[in-house]
């Protein structure tokens, strides 16, 4: 591993991810890939080939993950693939969040995930679909769709409770 690839992977395990579990944004990055490159003046990492990306509770699966820092700080991830996944666990106790796009952009400091292009995000029972889903992960807010007039439509399945009957 070169050098510069070391200094961008200290750089990324120092620095915090803003959403997931409270505690999701003190664990270190751990990020696998067939290849890794840093730029140190560009303040990117980019990282290729089966890109599998964890911290805490968070995970992303990749085909191209690029890292854009600012003084050291994550300002954005952009994950793609064909599609690239992402899932978290919001909170304990809670069902697993799942979502996936194949361009997926992440902004730590707003709490903010983009999901574009094919996109679905999913938790449990209920799943939404559309070219754009954008979801605030730390106040659980989701939006679905495109302000422009495309024509496309948002896609929503919410199954109903099953509720149990009582005993005769």
């Amino acid at each position: 591993m070169k050098l510069s690839n070391i200094i961008g992977l200290g750089l990324l395990l120092s620095v915090r991810l803003a959403f997931g579990l409270e505690n999701d944004a003190e664990q270190p990055i751990y990020i696998d890939s067939d290849n890794a490159v840093y730029d140190e003046k560009g303040q990117t990492s980019t990282y290729t080939g089966n890109v599998v990306a964890k911290q805490g509770s968070i995970k992303i699966d990749a085909d191209k993950l690029v890292v854009f820092l600012r003084d050291g700080a994550i300002i954005k991830l952009v994950a793609t693939g064909k599609p690239s996944k992402f899932e978290q666990l919001p909170a304990v106790g809670k069902e697993k969040m799942y979502g996936e796009g194949l361009v997926n952009e992440f902004y730590p400091e707003k709490n903010l995930l983009v999901f574009m292009q094919n996109a679905s995000v999913w938790q449990g029972d209920a799943k939404q679909s559309s070219e754009r889903i954008e979801y605030d992960t730390k106040n659980s807010l989701l939006k679905a769709g495109e302000s422009s007039s495309d024509g496309k439509r948002v896609h929503s399945v919410i199954k109903p409770k099953t509720v149990a009957k009582p005993a005769q």
